[in-house]
Order: C-alpha cells, then structure tokens, then sequence
C-alpha cells in the first residue's frame, strides 16, 4: 500500500504502514489517529516536548521515560502508545510528525477521503469549514477532510492544496501580482 502513495515513503512511511496495518486489523484505526493528533497538538503546543523529540542528545532510555510520562497524562494508550515507545526504542521519534502526516494518508485513503491544506489568513467559522467542504467534495467526488493552518501573512483570502493541485486566492499573491505588473509597465 505504501508504495502506490507517493506521500507515503522512506522511514515514516515503512513506520505509517505498519501502524496503520496493526490498527485495521485491531479495528481501532480511528482511535489511533485520535490518539496521533492528540500528540501532534500536543507537540505543537510545547517546545519541551518538540526538543525532546528532536534532539538527539537524549538518550533512548531518557526519552522513553519522559515520553511515557506524557502519554500517560495525556490519556494516549494501547496501540498509539505502544507504537510512539516503539519509535522512541528505535530512535525515530525524531520523524513522528512525518510518521502522522503518512497514517493520515492511509486512513483517508482506506475510507475514500480526500485530505486537503488550507491556509487561511484567520481562524474560519464552522459555517465557513462546512461551505468549503461541501465545495471541495463537490470537485473531486470524496469527502474531504481540511488541515487548517492560519497565517496572518497571507492577509486575505486562502490557499488550499488537495493533492497536486493548488488554489492560492491570497490577497499577498493577488498584490505581489499587482506589484509585478506595475514594474513591468513602469
């Protein structure tokens, strides 16, 4: 399965598979992706425990007792915890975020979804989720499933990237575009 997915490959991908491999057989894929982006919230909230995962100068067992000591305050067991110890006993906790991003690939393949990155310049409303839903499944015929990430940068407007294709109705590229002509006509 790995192979067909370009996004799935290397480390996390042999890793993603496996996972995603144990969790359908256990029936409990979606408790392990719940549980995956429970740690990745987590890991994008605390800058401790982002240098715990990505520094290698923790020792194997160090790090397995600190990451153990998370996932148990933070309710994460059975197969997700086992798997994250096994990432940490192998010295590959470095790559779990790649690792999730790769398991989400296969859940949303396994179940027919689409997954697509949107950036919006501030936090949209379920109003607005719900409408750009309904018009991304209405384009490729899936469900649809949106990473959403804000960056004021953009100013206005979204970029979303579903697959290969890219939407960039940003007000910064709508400028910049603007700039550029103008320089070409002065």
């Amino acid at each position: 399965m790995a192979a067909e997915d370009p996004s799935v490959s290397g480390v996390s991908g042999r890793y993603a598979t496996a996972l995603f491999e144990l969790a359908r057989d256990e029936q409990s894929v979606d408790q392990v992706r719940a549980d995956l982006d429970k740690f990745e919230a987590m890991l994008n909230e605390s800058a401790d425990l982002k240098r715990l995962v990505r520094s290698p100068v923790f020792a194997a067992d160090v790090q397995l007792k600190a990451l153990t000591a998370v996932l148990d305050k933070a309710g994460i067991a059975g197969t997700s915890a086992k798997f994250l110890k096994v990432l940490t006993a192998n010295r590959r906790l470095f790559a779990v975020a790649d690792v999730i991003r790769a398991y989400r690939a296969l859940v949303a393949k396994f179940k027919g979804e689409a997954t697509a990155e949107v950036t919006v310049a501030e936090q949209l409303s379920d109003k607005n989720l719900d409408a750009l839903k309904a018009a991304l499944k209405s384009v490729t015929g899936k469900d649809v499933a949106l990473n959403v990430k804000v960056d004021p940068s953009i100013i206005g407007g979204l970029v979303v990237k579903l697959g290969s294709r890219m939407v960039d109705s940003s007000l910064r590229t709508k400028l910049n575009s603007i700039k550029n002509v103008m320089k070409e006509a002065g």
